[in-house]
């Protein structure tokens, strides 16, 4: 089949997702948008795309076309055809189960400490090292607990502004984000005195380079601010600030 003359019904922009981060799920929705027969056009910067792609087609019964090189070096452009009435019931149903699972579902990690200031944290295939709650000093050998959670606040929206500006087709080069916090009364954490040990301000400042539109850029970051998991929650508890600056 000639791809590069095939115009597609839809196109869906996976961005960096792969199929166990929520990508099958995503084109489990936007197939429902293709008519019975039509082209779903996914682009993909994720590598283990090509391979999972073809054999989960043939699993729930739409036709793999086959895939051409996408706008960049990392991207491809896949191409799937819907399957019949009946593969499209299954589909939607397989779907409702997804979303129901995505709903239910709980990140689980362990930890155990055995002293020397320091404790090991055990998630999936992953082990990190965690240093004491909140540290004064230069340097340490690892990192305390406040600059961990700090770290997955700017890790959450860097990464998210990235992934979302790709699949708004905005070009942005490069992300840094700086993040600040201090506690209200650090006194009371170290057990000198009563009070809020608790985080006051996090101040969170973003810069993005990019020769796009400022203004679409700056509407995708409102909506990765919205739905930022990490930044929403620490929102209820502590006074959030950002600032987004173009580059």
């Amino acid at each position: 089949m000639d791809l590069e003359g095939l115009l597609p019904d839809h196109r869906l922009d996976g961005g960096d997702l792969d199929c166990g981060s929520g990508l099958v799920l995503l084109i489990r929705e936007h197939m429902l948008r293709v008519p019975e027969g039509g082209v779903l056009e996914l682009r993909s910067r994720e590598r283990t795309v090509c391979d999972d792609l073809p054999p989960w087609c043939r699993m729930v019964g739409h036709e793999y076309l086959g895939q051409l090189p996408g706008a960049t070096a990392a991207e491809k452009r896949f191409f799937v055809r819907r399957g019949a009435a009946a593969v499209a019931q299954a589909e939607a149903a397989a779907l409702a189960d997804d979303k129901a699972r995505a709903r239910d579902y709980e990140w689980r990690l362990r930890v155990r400490s055995t002293g020397g200031m320091r404790s090991t944290a055990y998630c999936r295939n992953f082990a990190f090292t965690i240093g004491q709650p909140a540290s004064f000093e230069e340097k340490d050998e690892h990192p305390s607990a406040v600059e961990l959670l700090l770290g997955a606040l700017a890790g959450d929206l860097a990464t998210g502004l990235f992934t979302a500006c790709a699949r708004a087709g905005l070009q942005v080069d490069d992300v840094e984000i700086t993040a600040r916090a201090g506690l209200h009364d650090v006194l009371a954490h170290l057990g000198l005195e009563e009070g809020d040990p608790s985080l006051d301000a996090v101040v969170i400042k973003v810069f993005a380079s990019t020769m796009d539109d400022e203004a679409k850029v700056r509407a995708v970051w409102d909506d990765v601010w919205r739905r930022s998991p990490v930044a929403m929650t620490l929102a209820k508890a502590a006074r959030l600030e950002a600032q987004l600056t173009i580059i």
